[in-house]
């Protein structure tokens, strides 16, 4: 889909927003010491699970204050990424310095492969969005929905909406498979709306992508025409031009956190901390809300999200036992209803 004059000026004037915004956003001044040594250091390797281009942005703006540190960036889909971090550590060959990754349960699981960790604004952070004292989130988003404007032109309210036979053909979604950011919306789906929700949904045959951002991309292709995406997957696209909308369901948002800690065997330890604690502050917390679409696990979030008011979009986070506990039977249920095998 071509981006119009139209998109482009209402992405330049949502990014100009965002800026005004962020100049009353408080610096982030690291310890001097803390500067020396990661400039010692000179970079490190970075393991996500995030999308790659909103992490290479995420890079760019810390890179901006503080451009002397190198990131060397490994990015895989949640599943695949635990599976070669539990590889290495049997091999005794870790080389990540920080791992971040979409399930911090799994995280939590491998505690002793992190070092102890607290950011200097730990105090300011919701005590349960911690996975444990060493694993931090630092980057928290929520399921919308979201689909192509040029294609569909009346706004849907909410997830029932996407079980409507309007949207044969039309719907898409990325596997439930994928990650802590797709097994929250499953989850949610199963406890929240009921245990017939995803055989109505399965009814009108949606198209099943690899990942949130296989799943954006095909959105603004025209592929599919709406779909329940990760917020952060399409919001810098909409920023950018893109012909996409967005709501935020009525039924609740499912919302996940990332875990982040850095490695017990890590060689350049500073220059890792400095880019978690940039991250982990107001500044790099605003900027990750304002640019990529994020919300925040502070108690007092630095910036608004367009269109979500908590009051009437009720935020939904999975209780951590319960989710771990659940996990694999309901993941094999929507796998199931949807006709795919794993």
């Amino acid at each position: 889909m071509p981006i119009t004059r139209r998109h482009a000026i209402a992405g330049t004037l949502a990014l100009a927003a965002a800026s005004s915004a962020r100049a009353a956003i408080p610096r982030f001044e690291p310890p001097s010491a803390l500067l020396e040594a990661a400039k010692q250091d000179g970079g490190f390797v970075n393991y996500t699970a995030q999308i790659e281009d909103l992490e290479l942005e995420t890079i760019a703006a810390f890179n901006k204050r503080f451009p002397f540190v190198k990131v060397e960036t490994v990015h895989l889909p949640g599943g695949q990424l635990i599976e070669r971090i539990k590889a290495e550590i049997g091999a005794n060959k870790l080389v990540a310095d920080l791992i971040d990754h979409s399930e911090p349960s799994l995280l939590r699981n491998i505690e002793s492969a992190f070092r102890p960790y607290a950011p200097p604004n730990a105090a300011d952070y919701i005590p349960e969005a911690l996975a444990s004292p060493r694993i931090w989130p630092r980057i928290t988003a929520g399921t919308c929905i979201a689909w192509n404007s040029e294609l569909i032109k009346d706004k849907p309210k909410g997830w029932w909406d996407l079980t409507g036979p309007k949207y044969a053909g039309q719907l898409g979604m990325p596997s439930g498979y994928t990650g802590g950011s797709t097994w929250v919306w499953v989850m949610f789906q199963r406890k929240m709306l009921g245990e017939d929700y995803w055989a109505k949904q399965a009814a009108i045959k949606p198209r099943i992508y690899t990942t949130n951002a296989v799943t954006a991309d095909a959105l603004v292709r025209g592929e599919i025409a709406i779909a329940p995406v990760s917020y952060p997957a399409v919001m810098p696209k909409i920023r950018d031009g893109a012909p996409l909308a967005t709501v935020f369901p009525i039924e609740g948002v499912p919302c996940f956190t990332f875990g982040a800690g850095i490695t017990a065997v890590s060689q350049r330890p500073a220059a890792a901390q400095l880019y978690l604690d940039w991250c982990l502050s107001e500044e790099g917390q605003a900027m990750l809300i304002a640019d990529l679409g994020h919300l925040t696990a502070l108690k007092k979030s630095p910036a608004d999200t367009p269109g979500l008011d908590p009051a009437v979009q009720k935020l939904w986070f999975a209780d951590r036992v319960e989710s771990d506990r659940v996990r694999d039977p309901w993941l094999a249920e929507w796998s199931k209803a949807f006709g795919l095998r794993q």
